[in-house]
């Protein structure tokens, strides 16, 4: 099977699983710093991102996706890095290739919003495409199966990335972020955004990070009835509300000690979904017609894993799924001592 037909040719037989969420774990490891977001620990700590890579797999994930996010001129220039733009894009690259040929999963390249992109100066617009075209071209010689292009708050900035990750030939994923207000920054309902993305050429459609499950499904339902291209659902493991319905807008009032008192991005802790809730999720973004699922910022390996086991899958990390009948105090193993099980309803 040639590479630039890998992505459709999995989707074709069943969901595509793809784990996100690489900024804030390596944030909560201790590699990255929050604000900036910049994936320096490329460069810095390369064993980690191929394990963060492993443990993805591992639970379940079909792709790798190379740790470009924020790897571009705009974001390196805000921390004086810009002189290794390419040194840090070829090493997130190898890193991911070199997983992915181990694993056999899919592996891909990954560009996003450039955040210098600006409806009202023309001249943005061919800035962005130079940004996108240098990142597409690194990962073409990566050898990569397909290009994401994601966390565009802006259609038009989007349908940029998707012309020029088209002129690759590869297939290309492009996704959008909705914030608060329910459509983009350019004032396109995500239908309607989606609907012009593909009309640009892009392969698979849909919405990626800034919401939750609960405020990310409605969404992906509308767009799923409007396009008719492959539809992706990656929302954040966050507990958002019709109130609240992304992980900036979140606040916690039992907790008066933030700075700011604003969660985001690194106090979000008492939101984080369970991974029964991510479970669920899995199954009705698969009901709802949507066949590229996954979690973007704030997966861990474990939400993963039941993201895949609730899609009918056994990835190798269910080997140690949970499996309470072995516990000391709730087990029902008959050779468990009863003494711990009678003292059960103590604890």
């Amino acid at each position: 099977m040639i590479g630039t037909n890998r992505l459709m040719q999995k989707l074709a037989d069943g969901p595509v699983i793809c784990a996100e969420g690489y900024l804030f774990e390596m944030e909560r490891r201790g590699y990255l710093q929050a604000g900036a977001f910049v994936p320096e620990v490329v460069l810095d700590h390369p064993e980690v991102v191929a394990q963060l890579h492993r443990d993805f797999v591992h639970a379940g994930s079909d792709v790798v996706l190379a740790f470009t996010y924020y790897a571009h001129r705009e974001k390196l220039r805000l921390i004086g890095r810009e002189a290794q733009l390419e040194l840090m894009n070829r090493q997130a690259l190898k890193l991911a290739k070199a997983v992915a040929a181990e694993t056999g999963a899919l592996f891909a390249g990954d560009i996003c919003n450039t955040n210098v992109y600006d409806p009202n100066d023309a001249g943005s617009s061919d800035t962005c495409r130079a940004m996108f075209a240098e990142q597409v071209g690194w990962a073409v010689d990566a050898g990569v199966d397909y290009i994401v292009a994601e966390t565009f708050s802006y259609g038009a900035e989007a349908i940029i990335a998707v012309e020029t990750a088209k002129l690759s030939g590869l297939p290309v994923v492009a996704t959008m972020a909705i914030h608060r207000a329910p459509e983009t920054r350019d004032g396109w309902t995500p239908e309607d955004c989606c609907k012009r993305l593909e009309d640009a050429g892009a392969d698979v459609v849909g919405l990626n990070c800034i919401r939750g499950i609960a405020t990310m499904l409605p969404l992906v339902q509308r767009i799923v009835q409007t396009v008719r291209v492959p539809v992706a659902v990656l929302p954040v493991p966050y507990r958002t509300t019709a109130r609240t319905p992304t992980f900036q807008s979140l606040r916690d009032e039992g907790c008066d000690c933030i700075p700011g008192g604003m969660p985001f991005p690194v106090a979000l802790d008492p939101f984080t979904c369970n991974r029964f809730e991510v479970a669920r999720f899995a199954v009705r973004a698969r009901d709802a017609g949507a066949r590229y699922i996954g979690i973007c910022c704030g997966a861990m390996p474990h939400h993963v894993r039941a993201l895949a086991e609730a899609l009918g899958r056994s990835p190798p990390a269910s080997r140690y799924s949970a499996d309470m009948s072995k516990h000391a105090f709730f087990g029902t193993e008959a050779s468990l001592k009863a003494v711990n099980r009678e003292y059960a309803k103590e604890l």
